[in-house]
């Protein structure tokens, strides 16, 4: 059936949640947990935290660091395999994915101007993913 669990992380409370239930996921089925971090590379007129204007070098800087709070997250999950990529996170947990693989996403609260500005990765994934997808929602408030 699966022959790994894929977990999408950016760093923000709900990927947390989604590593933890991917870990999880992972260790009841005896599967490899693979955790992947995205750099998104700037896309014109909206540029990311990690795209410093003029400096096309950017990526040897951030991507050290990245691997760093990976590997701090994935600490409490022995045998978890970290990557860290460049590109659109959708398009690229979507890449990594095959068949076989479960990817599990965080959603993330957005206003509906954030939205449509920036779109959503886990609805993307959902949408065009070709693998089974596990979306692991905000705990409800309350």
């Amino acid at each position: 059936m699966f022959n790994r669990v894929l977990v999408g992380i950016d760093f923000s409370p709900a990927s947390r949640r989604a590593l933890m239930r991917a870990a999880g996921l992972a260790k009841e089925l005896r599967l490899p947990l693979v955790a992947i971090h995205v750099i998104e590379t700037a896309n014109p007129p909206f540029f990311t935290a990690y795209a410093p204007l003029g400096d096309p070098g950017w990526f040897k800087d951030v991507e050290p660091k990245a691997h760093e709070k990976l590997a701090e997250w994935l600490a409490p999950y022995p045998g978890a395999r970290a990557m860290v990529t460049t590109g659109s996170p959708g398009e690229s947990l979507i890449a990594e994915a095959d068949p076989t693989t479960l990817l599990v996403v965080g959603q993330v609260g957005h206003s509906n101007l954030e939205h449509l500005l920036f779109g959503s990765t886990a609805n993307r994934v959902v949408h065009h993913a070709t693998c089974d997808v596990l979306v692991v929602r905000e705990a409800p408030e309350g």
